[in-house]
């Protein structure tokens, strides 16, 4: 019979084992330092809105406080390159031995399979068009969708040219990979071997089976805790091939099934968990922070019902536009609507909200992190202060 744990101590491994366990935040960040928190990680999400700051930025000021943000673009562009983009968890930045456990999805990319429907003509009717930019990169060195002409294609936020798509296949497929961004944040593709080391290259490729064995087990390291949909999301791995890679990590003894009072779903804690004693001290967290990100988690694990609201009409939003949870002393016990306005030099709180039984000094501890998070973005001012703290309601049963 699997043991039982409480759910206080499931938050500590979970804290403990996403680098939350009473960490230094005085800023004074070596690369080698900013380095080991995203290998702790296993991969940090890259996203484009830049309502406060890139999303990339954000979860090591949560663990490390005011570092230098230059120093993660020197890491994002460093030759030999230790880290990659590729797609992880969305769009995220990875650890270069990652690249062959990723293999079988730029496989199954090269077959139209796994990927945006958009996208799949390119792997089919279309190949011609995305094997000729192939061509253009091998001859030319690296380039960008704005570098080729091309008629955008559909309205709205997420309007692509068809280049830009032809060239986020070969993404997708492997046949390229990024080399850097550059101005509003554009991704530039230049083939691997100019990209990735050659030793990376030279691994070998391991079968689908076992690369997302060492998926699921690197998931459980960065997770400490989690449930088998906890396990699969982190690297969104297909739910039909997570079963078998689980019963393995279980039966060689990686993984140990636990239950943990409250949860409906069995749990599995990684061999290496451990619960910190101390967990202590002020985070804001971005949307895209692995500690939040998989909201179904982030509720069971705190009672943090959370969801991003950006693409919900103004009009109809609760909490806000780009809202960050407030983690203080091992809870989520506020949010905030940030803004950075840069023209004016101001950090923007348009709106924060505490949780049911937020303790008394939450809106202190909250306050000072804003300063905290002002200063490191540079920003001279915190707007809106004091602010109206909302209270909200007590959440729904069930």
């Amino acid at each position: 019979m699997a043991s039982e744990i409480s759910p206080a101590e499931a938050r500590r491994i979970a804290l403990t084992a996403q680098g939350f366990n009473a960490p230094d935040r005085s800023g004074a960040a070596a690369p080698a330092r900013l380095r080991k928190t995203i290998a702790q990680l296993g991969l940090i999400q890259i996203d484009s809105v830049n309502v406060l700051v890139r999303a990339h930025y954000l979860p090591l000021f949560s663990r490390l406080g005011s570092y230098d943000r230059g120093v993660l673009d020197r890491i994002m562009v460093e030759r030999p390159k230790r880290f990659f983009e590729y797609w992880g968890h969305e769009a995220s930045l990875l650890p270069v031995d990652c690249h062959p456990l990723l293999r079988w999805r730029m496989e199954r990319a090269r077959h139209g399979k796994g990927i945006w429907r958009r996208l799949e003509p390119f792997a089919t009717v279309r190949r011609a068009e995305a094997d000729a930019l192939l061509e253009r990169i091998a001859a030319e060195g690296p380039i960008a969708a704005s570098d080729v002409a091309g008629a955008a294609t559909g309205k709205g936020m997420w309007v692509w040219s068809e280049a830009k798509q032809a060239l986020e296949w070969l993404f997708w497929a492997g046949f390229v990979a990024a080399t850097h961004r550059r101005g509003s944040f554009e991704r530039v593709y230049d083939l691997p071997e100019r990209v990735l080391p050659r030793s990376v290259l030279d691994l070998p490729t391991p079968s689908d089976a076992d690369a997302q064995r060492e998926l699921i087990a690197r998931a459980a390291r960065a997770l400490g805790i989690a449930t088998a949909d906890d396990l699969r999301d982190y690297y969104r791995l297909p739910a039909a091939d997570a079963g078998l890679p689980l019963r393995q990590l279980v039966e060689e003894g990686t993984l140990r099934p636990v239950r943990v009072r409250g949860w409906r779903q069995d749990a599995y804690l990684h061999r290496d968990a451990r619960a910190g004693r101390k967990i202590a001290g002020p985070a804001l967290l971005s949307p895209f922070d692995p500690l939040v990100w998989h909201r179904n988690r982030a509720e069971r694990l705190f009672g943090f019902r959370y969801r991003l609201e950006i693409y919900t009409p103004r009009h109809k939003r609760e909490h806000g536009y780009y809202v960050l949870p407030f983690l203080l002393d091992g809870a989520l016990v506020a949010r905030v609507d940030l803004k950075a306005d840069r023209k004016a030099g101001t950090l923007i709180v348009l709106q924060a909200t505490l949780e049911p039984g937020a303790p008394q000094h939450t809106v202190e501890a909250l306050f000072e992190e804003l300063r905290h998070m002002a200063r490191w973005l540079n920003l001279e001012n915190l707007g809106a202060e004091p602010l109206d703290v909302i209270v909200g309601a007590p959440p729904a049963a069930g």
